[in-house]
């Protein structure tokens, strides 16, 4: 009987530590998908429509607004968020950097574009 009762414990507790890894790796949110991030950068309000691909810690994809499309990178580090993207604003080239935490089901963080000292934050929400 004893040896029994090890060979199934011997059994049962690597598909214990298995199950526990699964229940960890589902837990882990992708960002693929569309967003609606909010912007408030030194007091003016924007909105744009973010679509990312995640594969595993690199986020590729695009932004649209008002002022049409651009293409973002960037990073995903457990539940903290990094993208960028290369614009222009009458003519001056800049670029626009965010870093936030994901909780639950949005992210926020700040926002900054160093060209013109100007930060703010940002909260972005999947699309529905």
């Amino acid at each position: 009987m004893r040896r029994v009762y090890c060979h199934n414990m011997k059994t049962l507790v690597p598909l214990l530590l298995f199950g526990v890894a699964l229940a960890f790796a589902a837990d882990a949110t992708s960002l693929t998908g569309k967003w609606h991030v909010h912007n408030s950068i030194s007091g003016n309000e924007s909105d744009q429509i973010c679509t990312f691909t995640q594969k595993d810690a690199d986020i590729s994809g695009s932004c649209t607004s008002e002022r049409g499309t651009v293409e973002i990178t960037g990073k995903v580090d457990g539940n903290k968020i990094t993208w960028s993207y290369k614009s222009e604003y009458e003519g001056t080239p800049l670029t626009v950097n965010y870093q936030g935490v994901m909780d639950a089901a949005k992210i926020s963080g700040s926002v900054s574009v160093p060209e013109f000292s100007a930060d703010g934050d940002f909260t972005a929400t999947p699309e529905k």
